[in-house]
C-alpha cells in the first residue's frame, strides 16, 4: 500500500490515511482478512504522529473497513472491500465533478477537458510516495 501524507494539504493527516488505506482496500491490496501495519508502523512511513493513524483507524473502524481485534492488530473486515470501493467511488467522483466545473468556469473548452480524460494515464503520476507499507495476514510483522 502506498502512503502519502501531504503536510501541505487541507486535508487532516488523519484523512489522509483513511482515504489511502480505503484505496489499497478498494484495489484489492488489502483484502478481507488481512492485518493493516502497526500503528507505530504506518506512523513512521506516513512521518506522523501515532495518535494520527490511532485517529485514522478509529475513523476506518467506524465506516466498517476495519476492526480492531486487541492485542492482535488491525484487520480488513469481510465487508471492507464494498465499504472501501463505495467510499471512493463515490468521494472522487464528486472530486472530479468538481474540478470539471471549476475549470469549465475558468474558460477551458469542453472538448479538451474531455480528450484529456482520454489521455493513457502517466504511470509516475500515482507514484512518488514518501513510503510503502505491506499489509500483513496473521500475526506478525511487516
Amino acid at each position: 500500500m502506498d502512503l502519502r501524507v501531504d503536510p501541505n494539504s487541507l486535508v487532516p493527516p488523519s484523512q489522509q490515511i483513511v482515504a489511502a488505506v480505503l484505496d489499497a482496500i478498494a484495489r484489492g491490496e488489502l483484502r478481507p482478512g488481512d492485518k493493516l501495519p502497526s500503528v507505530r508502523g504506518l506512523a513512521a512511513t506516513a512521518l506522523v504522529n501515532p495518535n494520527t493513524v490511532i485517529k485514522a483507524c478509529r475513523d476506518l473502524e467506524h465506516l466498517g473497513a476495519t476492526e480492531g481485534k486487541n492485542g492482535s492488530g488491525v484487520f480488513v473486515t469481510a465487508a471492507g472491500p464494498e465499504v472501501a470501493r463505495a467510499l471512493r467511488l463515490a468521494e472522487t467522483l464528486d472530486a472530479f465533478r468538481s474540478a470539471a466545473r471549476q475549470a469549465l468556469r475558468a474558460g477551458h473548452d469542453e472538448q479538451v477537458l474531455l480528450a484529456a480524460l482520454r489521455e493513457p494515464r502517466a504511470p509516475s503520476a500515482a507514484t512518488g510516495m514518501q513510503g510503502t507499507i505491506q499489509g500483513t495476514k496473521g500475526k506478525g510483522t511487516r
